[in-house]
């Protein structure tokens, strides 16, 4: 109110106005030689004005007198004349910033001579201090010091830092305090515009990115008016006598809020940047989002951290579009402001919605700062994913950087992640034209179509995905023709190629002829009428011997993914492990399956190792039957086990034997028998209606303009890519998991269970022997009496060849024919049944301990173990281990296994 009250008299006395800026003009005219930027020239030519020849004579002539007589005393004194003040501009060398101003910061006006300084304000009159006000303030405006109002004590113009939070501004003393409020408060739009202009300078350097490119340039933009606009003020100053301070304020209103607003944003990202903060909690946030990006700079000479960013996180890219969006939510109630964020959030999206929709609609990452949502780890590369054993290919080439998502992908961001590696996939495999230039897409967040653009881009690339895998790589005749080799259906090419190879693959594993093997190997699966001849990717089976058993591989499995309750986590991940070395080339014997891209994928390493875990413990089950049914053999058609003895306990002893090995025979032929029929088969048949189902789905989905037409569907949920690549893996992992071949506990009672029945089998000759020895019957020349003349005349022939070799090992050093011989019946006999007895009780109680751990993991884990758990208590009937027993008893029977 007083400012206004003061100023009205101002504006009546219209004769006056020229002296006053006479007064001014006359102070300024050496202000040309200290300032050589554009703002110099519009002083000069205000010197220049025609108002200048009409001042009023009576104001300037004692101001003249004065001055002479100030020029008589000075010259009286003879004192020397001070040093010229000769002020030059200069280049500054160039940055990575392209548009940054180059040319040199003007001088203080501190350290201009006193000769140069301005006459004190309190000498002039009110009119003549408004008239020095409005022009100070025009070059103030403009980032200069004007005469009067000059940079505070603690500002430094060289200073980056000081530019950047904007200067404090001082007006020499003597001014009204009318014109004082007034003056200080139009001073904080000149100090957002340096701060403003400052911050486009360093924001527009190289490695913050191109989104903060694009906001500088609308900033600079802005800039741009609002130079023009204080050109304008500056022509209506020369022009119109009654400009007043007042008018001046009024007309700057709407820009210095527009400024303020600029100013807060750019703060805010200054901060976020540590270029105004010394601390900062955001350097960590990401440190490993770095390390590709430091190595690509390596590579290619860079150095290893640019410019003055030393340690420090830069806010670029979704950050800074997050930040403008979370200002614009603050401030949506302000219309001007709306307009005004509005417009830079529209203006510094452009960049990131170009590579948007590079990635949406080509598959291909263009993100030199990396400033995109999704990551890219070109070290990752696909040639890796024949040893890829964790899917890092998948997983880990294209990732999410969460911490650097825009608010307005926050909601889609799997399906811009997923859409856009679908794609590079197809691109990869030459499905997708990357010239063809992208038509009608939405260029900024604010667009209608931003969402329905995402949907449509992940419903296309997962629909090419989908219809490249299924139809053009055949993924269900993939993944049938890893049922007929590593689930062994059917098994009778198998079968032939294990009588074929039985001489190789008896050998120890370190001398097995694996060429040989895949030889054999390409000639069952070339032999007419098996159904595996007709397979076209029969070429991609290969032979190879594994040295680890699989007890230890499997054990090595379970040790890294989780450990039993009440045991140590054993970290034997980057342990080798030491192979068998008993191991013979049907322990060891392994098949590989090479798969190309992009079926790699679906069928990808990691899925290959469980299969060939699944393969190995189905053929150990197939091995063991067959040691078993040759043990059978041996039983009903050797002389020595056909025959009727003489000695009753004899009898018996045999007897236990038959209904081991029948025992025996009953656990490896139902375990068998579940695996296959109760485990793998229903899964896989689920697997297959799932795969039938997205191909229903699928049809009819890929269209060049992205849009999609599926068939209806009744399943619950859409299909995708990674959702099929999952299910493929849960199968698997369900097999393993219900053929018991994920749990420690059940693995060492398997294993157990397993070698005692290989063991039998193997030491099946040896009984034999021992059974004629202790026979009365067969000992003799005597021919007995319930007993052929073509069956006595077949023992004694084989009676000698064993006694031949016998012979022969004992000259050799070997054997203990004495000790034997030494024997008596009845210690032949008791040695018999104490090996069968411990036989029996080694299998029975393992046996008892399997179906109560069975059942124990039937009620907590996997109800389908029930099955087995009934289908193996047959096997365990009629002996003292049979029935359920209490916790302590399997406790004490498993600490003695």
């Amino acid at each position: 109110m007083g400012s206004s009250a003061t100023l009205a008299p101002t504006q009546s006395t219209s004769q006056t106005r020229p002296t006053s800026r006479t007064l001014v003009n006359e102070r300024r005219p050496t202000k040309v030689h200290v300032i050589t930027r554009e703002p110099t020239m519009a002083r000069s030519g205000r010197n220049a004005d025609p108002l200048s020849a009409g001042s009023d004579n009576l104001k300037s002539r004692p101001r003249n007198v004065e001055s002479r007589a100030t020029r008589g005393d000075s010259r009286a004194a003879e004192q020397p004349p001070p040093a010229p003040w000769e002020p030059a501009a200069s280049l500054l060398p160039h940055t990575s910033a392209p548009l940054a101003s180059r040319v040199s910061i003007t001088p203080v006006a501190s350290s201009a001579p006193q000769a140069l300084q301005p006459r004190p304000l309190a000498e002039l009159s009110l009119n003549a201090q408004e008239a020095a006000m409005i022009e100070d303030l025009l070059f103030v405006f403009m980032g200069f010091e004007g005469q009067y109002i000059r940079f505070a004590k603690g500002y430094n113009p060289y200073e980056e830092r000081d530019r950047l939070s904007g200067p404090q501004w001082r007006i020499l003393s003597g001014l009204d305090p009318s014109l004082l409020d007034l003056t200080q408060s139009m001073l904080r739009m000149a100090s957002h515009y340096t701060a403003l202009e400052t911050f486009v300078d360093v924001q527009s350097r190289e490695e913050f990115g191109a989104v903060n490119h694009a906001l500088c340039a609308s900033i600079r933009r802005y800039l741009h008016e609002y130079l023009v606009m204080v050109v304008q003020l500056e022509t209506q100053f020369l022009n119109d006598k009654n400009f007043t301070l007042q008018q001046l304020n009024v007309h700057i209103l709407p820009s210095s809020h527009l400024m303020a607003q600029m100013y807060g944003l750019a703060l805010e990202l200054l901060k976020r940047n540590a270029l105004l903060d010394d601390d900062t909690d955001e350097s960590s946030d990401s440190s490993d989002d770095d390390f590709d990006h430091i190595i690509e700079q390596l590579r290619d000479g860079g150095d290893l951290v640019p410019g003055n960013m030393t340690g420090k996180k830069i806010c670029k890219g979704g950050v800074v579009l997050g930040l403008i969006t979370k200002r614009l939510e603050s401030l949506s109630g302000d219309p001007s402001a709306r307009v005004l964020l509005t417009t830079l959030l529209r203006d510094a999206s452009r960049p990131y919605m170009a590579m948007l929709n590079e990635w949406l609609h080509h598959g291909s990452i263009n993100d030199p700062h990396s400033e995109f949502l999704i990551k890219e780890q070109k070290s990752i590369r696909r040639e890796r994913l024949e040893q890829d054993y964790t899917d890092e290919y998948w997983e880990r080439r294209y990732t999410i950087r969460d911490h650097d998502v825009p608010p307005q992908l926050e909601p889609v961001k799997d399906k811009v992640l997923l859409a856009g590696k679908y794609l590079n996939v197809v691109r990869e495999c030459g499905g997708v034209d990357v010239s063809r230039k992208m038509q009608d897409v939405p260029t900024s967040f604010d667009d209608s179509r931003f969402l329905e653009n995402v949907s449509n881009a992940y419903a296309h690339a997962n629909g090419s995905l989908m219809q490249l895998l299924l139809t053009t790589h055949e993924l269900p005749a993939r993944l049938r023709s890893l049922k007929h080799y590593f689930f062994l259906d059917p098994s009778d090419y198998f079968n032939y190629f294990l009588e074929l190879g039985t001489s190789e693959l008896r050998k120890p594993v370190k001398v097995v002829n694996t060429g040989k093997l895949q030889s054999l190997l390409d000639l069952v699966l070339r032999q007419p009428g098996s159904i595996v001849c007709l397979d076209k990717f029969k070429e991609d089976v290969k032979v190879e011997m594994n040295e680890i058993t699989l007890l230890k591989s499997l054990q090595r499995v379970v040790n890294i993914t989780g450990i039993e309750q009440g045991e140590a986590l054993q970290l034997t991940y980057n342990q080798p492990l030491e192979g068998d070395k008993n191991a013979t080339g049907f322990t060891s014997l392994q098949l590989d399956y090479t798969v190309p891209f992009p079926v790699s994928l679906v069928i990808s390493r990691k899925t290959i190792w469980r299969y060939q875990a699944l393969f190995r413990y189905l053929l150990q089950l197939r091995y063991l039957e067959t040691q078993l049914s040759v043990t059978w053999y041996t039983h009903a058609s050797g002389t020595a086990w056909t025959h009727r003895s003489s000695n009753r306990m004899l009898e018996i002893w045999k007897r236990r034997v038959w209904t081991l090995r029948a025992r025996m025979l009953v656990f490896v032929q139902q375990l068998l028998y579940f695996c296959t029929a109760e485990v793998i088969e229903p899964n896989w048949q689920k697997l297959m209606n799932t795969l039938r189902d997205i191909e229903n789905n699928c049809a009819g989905v890929t269209t060049p303009d992205g849009t999609s037409t599926p068939r209806a569907s009744y399943s619950k949920k859409p299909h995708t890519v990674d959702g099929l690549m999952q299910e493929h893996v849960d199968f698997l992992d369900t097999c393993l998991k219900e053929c018991m071949l994920t749990n420690s506990k059940l693995l060492r009672i398997h294993s157990k269970l397993m070698q005692t029945c290989s063991i039998f089998a193997t030491y099946t000759n040896w009984l034999s022997r021992e059974l004629e020895k202790s026979d009365p019957d067969l000992t003799g020349n005597t021919k007995p009496g319930n007993m052929t003349d073509d069956q006595w005349r077949q023992f004694l022939v084989i009676r000698g060849e064993r006694k031949q070799q016998q012979a022969t090992s004992s000259k050799d050093g070997g054997g203990d024919t004495n000790m034997d011989s030494d024997k008596t019946p009845e210690m032949r006999m008791n040695e018999l049944f104490e090996v069968i007895r411990k036989w029996e009780s080694n299998f029975s109680r393992h046996l008892q301990i399997l179906l109560d751990a069975l059942n124990h993991y039937a009620a907590t884990e996997t109800v389908v173990l029930l099955s087995l758990c009934a289908r193996l208590s047959t096997a365990n009937q009629g002996t003292e281990y049979a029935g359920l027993r209490s916790e302590e008893e399997g406790h004490g029977h498993g600490g003695g296994s």
